[in-house]
C-alpha cells in the first residue's frame, strides 16, 4: 500500500514535470527512446495532428529494454509507428543513443548530417520525464525552439498502464533528483524548483522511493 502523503507528494512531482506546452507546428518530433511505447503513440499523434513533417526515434537499448526490445528502442519505436500508419519514409532511426543527452546531440547530429534545416522540434517523452527532457535539450541544442510533449494522462492512468505503483514513484522521484543534480554538472539548464516540490522529493526519498536515484557521488563526478 502505498501511504496517501506519498500519494499527493508524488502528484506534486507529477505536475511539475508536466511543461505545459501548446503543441504547435515544429521542423521535427523527436521520440526519446525507452521502455515506453506510449512514447511511440504520442509521436505518431502529433505526426497525425499535422504538426510536424518528419519523425526521429532516438535510442539504443538498456537494462530495462533489452529484452523488450531487443533490436532497439528506436527501432521499435519505428516498427510501432508504420504500424499505426506513419509512412516509413517520413521516419529517421538514431539506434545508439544511451541516455538523454545522446538522444539529444545523436538527433542533431543526424539531422545535419541529413541536411535537414530545423528551428523548432517537439520532444516526446514519457510523461513523468518531460521538465527533464526539455531542461536537457535546451542545454545541448539552444538555437531551436523546444516543445515539450508526452501522452495526455494523468498520474493514475499511468500507474494502470505500468502497473507498479512503487516504480512510478520511484521513477519520479529520480526524475527530480536529476532536474537538482544535473545542471551543475553541465547536463541541463538550471530549473527552478518550487519549496514544496524540493520537499515533496525529500519526504519521498526519505519513504524509500530510492530505486531511480543516481549516486550523489557519481552524480558530482
Amino acid at each position: 500500500m502505498i501511504p496517501a502523503r506519498a500519494w499527493a507528494d508524488a502528484q506534486r512531482l507529477w505536475d511539475f514535470q508536466q511543461m505545459g506546452h501548446e503543441p504547435r507546428l515544429c521542423s521535427v518530433a523527436i521520440g526519446l527512446g525507452s521502455h515506453d511505447l506510449g512514447v511511440a503513440d504520442a509521436t505518431v499523434e502529433l505526426f497525425r495532428q499535422g504538426m510536424a513533417p518528419l519523425i526521429v526515434f532516438t535510442g539504443a537499448t538498456s537494462r530495462t529494454t533489452r529484452d523488450r526490445m531487443p533490436r532497439g528502442e528506436a527501432e521499435h519505436y519505428r516498427d510501432r509507428a508504420v504500424e499505426l500508419g506513419v509512412p516509413a519514409g517520413v521516419i529517421l532511426v538514431e539506434p545508439n543513443a544511451r541516455n538523454t543527452g545522446e538522444n539529444i546531440r545523436f538527433s542533431r547530429a543526424l539531422l545535419e548530417e541529413r541536411h535537414i534545416p530545423v528551428s523548432s522540434a517537439l520532444l516526446v517523452s514519457k510523461p513523468y520525464e518531460e521538465r527533464r527532457a526539455y531542461a536537457t535539450a535546451r542545454k545541448l541544442w539552444p538555437e531551436i525552439e523546444w516543445i515539450s510533449a508526452s501522452a495526455p494522462m494523468a498520474l493514475s492512468e499511468y500507474v494502470d498502464s505500468i502497473g507498479d505503483a512503487r516504480l512510478v514513484i520511484d521513477m519520479l522521484v529520480g526524475a527530480q533528483q536529476r532536474l537538482m543534480v544535473y545542471p551543475r554538472q553541465g547536463f541541463m539548464v538550471e530549473q527552478e524548483i518550487p519549496d514544496q516540490i524540493a520537499a515533496a522529493y525529500e519526504r519521498l526519498r526519505g519513504d524509500g522511493f530510492t530505486s531511480r536515484l543516481v549516486p550523489e557521488s557519481a552524480a558530482r563526478a
